[in-house]
């Protein structure tokens, strides 16, 4: 019997020593990320699907469950969250995982952000004081991004550092090659001018040179009437665009209403991992968004 309880004492002290780190992803491109980066040494559990809005999420019993039992904590930060996240983290009761913890990472904390607004008002629609929270659509965001979420694995679990540096040097080589790819293939695109549905693009237009003339929303976060789309496309016959963009999670009618009257081809990008059947991972998210805005051209 004691023979049986030793060598139950030992399995428990293996698998505590090579359990992987129990993580909660926000967005689907954090899950990616994460996977990416960790490999085996990760369990990750992603709290939105591709074809959610990530602003309209509730704070549900089953994302307080899975929050509660989270070593690290992976999302979009620059108020994102801000309508689920608080509520997440204070029913959880996980202090690992809390504002200024070890166990809580931000990913706009390690970029440029853009649209930084230089007042706050509610009158102005769902601004984030932080500035534009969709840094997701810019690739070259991805490299200082992962260089931080390295070391927070690598504080978190220094046992497995070597094969951490390692993804991270495997993922950096593949990214940069990735991303001149994508350069040269997007070159066409520069300086063309495009409507955007919602004001998720900033970062997206910054990397491409692409030329924003409009927005389908009268204010962030706000649908547009009948009267407003009519304003945008008289608007259009000073400022032409050639394509009008949408995340895919988004309600396509406005865009379609005027693309009918525009006469361009409203596109639909994959926005994170998972929003097209084609976008199945972070590689594939940028490969299915150029071959779009290119075949908008077409």
């Amino acid at each position: 019997m004691k023979k049986i309880l030793y060598a139950f004492l030992l399995l428990l002290i293996s698998g505590n020593v090579h359990a992987a780190l129990n993580i909660f992803a926000c967005e689907p491109e954090w899950a990616a990320l994460t996977q990416q980066l960790a490999g085996d040494k990760a369990s990750i559990y992603t709290a939105t699907g591709a074809l959610q809005d990530p602003h309209q999420v509730q704070a549900r019993p089953s994302l307080i469950a899975r929050a509660r039992g989270a070593q690290l904590l992976v999302c979009t930060g620059a108020e994102l969250e801000i309508g689920w996240m608080p509520v997440v983290l204070r029913e959880s009761g996980n202090s690992a995982i809390q504002p200024g913890s070890s166990g809580y990472f931000e990913a706009a904390q390690y970029v440029t952000m853009l649209e930084v607004p230089t007042r706050l008002d509610r009158a102005d629609g769902d601004v984030h004081a932080a500035g534009n929270p969709h840094i997701q659509t810019d690739a070259r965001n991805f490299l200082p991004i992962a260089d931080a979420l390295s070391k927070r694995l690598i504080q978190l679990d220094p046992a497995n550092t070597a094969y951490y540096q390692q993804q991270l040097a495997a993922f950096n080589q593949q990214w940069r090659a990735a991303i001149a790819k994508w350069e040269k293939q997007a070159a066409p695109l520069k300086g063309l001018s495009v409507i955007v549905q919602h004001r998720g693009f900033p970062y997206l237009n910054n990397w491409l040179g692409l030329k924003q003339v409009a927005e389908l929303e009268p204010k962030p976060g706000m649908e547009p009437s009948a009267a407003y789309l009519g304003k945008v496309l008289n608007e259009l016959q000073q400022h032409p665009a050639k394509m009008v963009l949408r995340a895919a999670y988004q309600d396509g009618r406005p865009s379609e209403w005027i693309a009918e009257r525009a006469h361009v081809p409203a596109v639909i990008v994959p926005y994170t991992v998972g929003g097209t059947p084609q976008a199945t991972d972070l590689f594939t998210m940028f490969d299915d968004t150029i071959q779009r805005l290119l075949a908008g051209l077409k």
